[in-house]
């Protein structure tokens, strides 16, 4: 049987569990208009319209572009068009 202590951290280990499962969820903490932003981005990526982060970083490779496992998709994007008009 555990014991007073036993129960009283194990208590504040879910506590502490479930609030770091709340700060994950980082999405629903932006503001309305990034997320809006953010579908319409991930819209036009399914359409087709735009490039995957994937499809822009094998460009990447193709072009030689240093530091390109670092970059976030947009930095990828000008990075990519930065190579291709010079």
């Amino acid at each position: 049987m555990a014991t007073e202590k036993q129960r009283e951290a194990a208590k504040r280990n879910v506590r502490k569990a479930q609030a770091g499962a709340e700060k994950k969820q980082t999405l629903k903490n932006l503001p309305a208009k990034t997320r809006t932003a953010l579908g319409k981005e991930a819209a036009a990526v399914r359409r087709g319209d735009e490039p995957t982060r994937r499809e822009l970083e094998t460009q990447a490779r193709e072009l030689d572009i240093k530091g390109r496992s670092k970059m976030g998709k947009d930095d990828l994007k000008r990075a990519v068009a930065r190579a291709k008009g010079s």
